[in-house]
């Protein structure tokens, strides 16, 4: 098995908690989505986004409103709903736990 295909599993797990939580902070756009992840080392391309940010919508996560663009169609742009906020509140928990947990099993782990 390759290194590159394990990383690429473990950033597909974490990417629906680090939409939700770059959406807690405020309504994207989705490319604004993409650059941020980028930026955070997290590369997404739109064909992952849409259906995350979609799969997310229909969870009832994610609410989205149309407005109006000077250069182009009419954006659509994300943010989390009351829902969307307490369960990024259960992922919060679940990941503090989980990193700590991962820090502990290989703390004395010689490489």
């Amino acid at each position: 098995m390759k290194v590159e295909n394990t990383k690429a599993q473990m950033r597909k797990g974490v990417l629906e908690y680090c939409i939700l939580s770059l959406l807690s902070a405020e309504e994207m756009y989705p490319s604004d989505v993409i650059a941020k992840l980028k930026d955070a080392k997290l590369i997404v391309v739109e064909g992952t986004l849409y259906p995350l940010l979609t799969r997310l919508k229909d969870s009832g996560y994610l609410a989205y409103r149309w407005e109006e663009s000077r250069s182009g169609p009419p954006r659509k742009y994300y943010k989390l709903t009351p829902v969307g906020r307490k369960f990024l509140k259960e992922l919060d928990d679940t990941w503090d736990e989980l990193s700590q947990a991962v820090k502990k099993a290989t703390r004395n782990n010689p490489s």
